[in-house]
């Protein structure tokens, strides 16, 4: 296993892993139509924000990306506030729930130091609540998600190593 940071030459396969892994859960395909911007990973992404992969024997499997917030975002009558965000944690099916995640979690812990972030704010997939609470981060309630009636679960987490 290998953890590193993403390259442009990367964002096709990000993106596919992005909507590879969120049918995991088998949303209804109008959900992927909403969701089409948000999982599309684009060179741009890549520039702009802290994203790493992990790879197993060359492949990529999964990756996690940051997003700094410079000021307040309104969406779905939720404010996203000023601040670090953990945006996107995906791994290919065939690797969900084989440690790949706990990986990409061990070194965000330990790159939190080394850029400064001391809490990160978290939308979660309801079927990632779970996960999220294994790290340790604090649930804090229930929002509106871009799709009517589903919510997300927000959280806040100050990476600890456990």
């Amino acid at each position: 296993m290998m953890i590193r940071p993403a390259t442009e030459q990367d964002s096709e396969i990000l993106t596919e892993i992005s909507f590879s892994s969120k049918n995991y859960w088998h949303y209804p395909a109008q959900y992927f139509e909403i969701w089409k911007n948000e999982l599309t990973i684009t060179c741009e992404y890549i520039r702009k924000n802290y994203v790493q992969i992990i790879e197993t024997n060359g492949e990529i499997v999964g990756y996690y990306s940051i997003v700094e917030l410079e000021n307040d975002l309104e969406i779905s009558n939720f404010t996203m506030r000023k601040g670090t965000w953990l945006e996107h944690v995906f791994i290919r099916p065939d690797f969900i729930g084989k440690g790949y995640g706990k990986k990409l979690m061990q070194h965000l812990i330990s790159s939190t130091t080394k850029h400064h972030w001391k809490e990160l704010k978290i939308l979660a997939d309801p079927h990632s609540t779970g996960f999220y609470k294994k790290l340790g981060a604090t649930y804090i309630k229930d929002i509106p998600s871009n799709i009517p009636d589903r919510t997300v679960s927000y959280f806040e987490w100050t990476p600890e190593m456990k």
